[in-house]
């Protein structure tokens, strides 16, 4: 929480022969991911039916908000840049709201919300997710609070109906997604894998909301349960095939209404260039092709499977893992920074919605994408 100097200018109303409260400010960052592991329609533990996913992790890209608190002005004088971002000004204001019912101390008056960062939009990468969480945090900040993953994710879902589970730590989760809660821990980590990302339908956003609803009778639920038992044994074993054979069948599930004209020939070349998998946004286009790290000729794996997607059309973006670290990765195969996960909500680098260790670029106001691709 950083007090600003001169924050209500001049005209704003204060208390007889006192000076202006100044304006209060407060940062928040969230992070991003390359779509789903898993995403279908699960039991919980009442046996009720429950929309849910596991999504696969990436670290490098996210969402910045910094957000000032201006007492003295209207109440309701909230402003967002870039101004279309409204889900992520709802959820601040919803912050808000919960930080003044925590904390009476917090000064009434407007907020003024500005997000920065580098993630795709419409791409099944969860900006609006990574808008959202960051905003929450940042005015958590501004307020001198942080608050829980859980009351995070509530205001995260009642501002956009749906939210990914970025508020959350880098564990495997079978997260409610219309809910705001978790199903199951699925174990510490997803089993190592090498990722090579590329996005589908030559990279167009997705209009996710115009997506028909997917059909779900008992046959479809008995086989998510299956995948889920399935995806809970990859983790406990660590078993990067199993992985690779339950995020196949969760994308191959998911053509039946997104319908990639390209999903045919991902899989081929997975299955020619020595894949253990394919993986996707199952409300995006971006998508993985996983491959066991421990591969002896793991970097021949990853050129072949680069120059078969260049032929067949479909853009490269990025190689990442899914548990970053240098020593699965060759100087030949590693494109982007790796930074490792922590399994607990506290970075190793501060509290979980700083990121001070983020260098500002000239070109993080305009998200462009680090994906080259694109």
């Amino acid at each position: 929480m950083t007090a600003g100097a001169g924050g209500t200018g001049p005209g704003t109303p204060g208390r007889a022969g006192m000076s202006p409260e100044p304006a209060v400010s407060g940062t928040g960052y969230a992070s991003c991911h390359h779509g789903e592991i898993l995403q279908g329609v699960f039991l919980d533990a009442r046996g009720r039916r429950c929309a849910a996913l596991v999504t696969l992790p990436l670290t490098g890209l996210g969402t910045r908000a910094d957000a000032v608190l201006r007492p003295g002005t209207p109440p309701g004088s909230h402003s967002v840049d870039p101004p279309d971002r409204t889900k992520a000004l709802r959820a601040a204001t919803l912050a808000l709201r919960e930080c003044r019912a925590r904390r009476p101390q917090v000064p009434l008056g407007g907020l003024e919300l500005r997000l920065s960062g580098d993630v795709p939009l419409g791409l099944g990468m969860g900006s609006s997710s990574s808008d959202v969480i960051a905003a929450v945090r940042a005015v958590a900040d501004a307020c001198g609070l942080r608050l829980p993953s859980r009351t995070v994710a509530r205001i995260a879902v009642r501002a956009e109906q749906a939210s990914d589970p970025l508020m959350l730590d880098g564990r495997p989760l079978l997260f409610a997604q219309r809910e705001g809660r978790v199903l199951e821990v699925l174990g510490d980590a997803l089993p190592p894998a090498v990722v090579v990302g590329c996005t589908l339908g030559e990279g167009r956003p997705v209009d996710t909301l115009s997506l028909p609803a997917p059909a779900c009778g008992d046959d479809d639920v008995r086989a998510y349960e299956r995948l889920r038992s399935l995806l809970r044994r990859a983790v406990a074993e660590g078993d990067v095939r199993l992985l690779g054979k339950v995020s196949t069948e969760s994308a191959r599930r998911a053509q039946r209404v997104l319908r990639h004209r390209e999903f045919d020939r991902l899989t081929r070349v997975a299955e020619r260039t020595g894949a253990v998998g394919v993986q996707i946004a199952h409300s995006g286009s971006v998508a993985g092709l996983l491959f066991d790290p421990a591969a002896t000729d793991l970097g021949a794996r990853l050129r072949r499977c680069a120059g078969a997607l260049d032929r067949e059309g479909i853009p490269v973006t990025r190689t990442f893992t899914t548990r970053p670290s240098a020593e699965h990765l060759t100087p030949s195969t590693r494109t982007t920074p790796l930074t490792p996960f922590t399994t607990s909500e506290e970075s190793r680098h501060g509290r979980a919605h700083r990121r001070r260790d983020r260098t500002t670029r000239p070109d993080t106001p305009g998200r462009r994408a680090h994906l080259s691709a694109l």
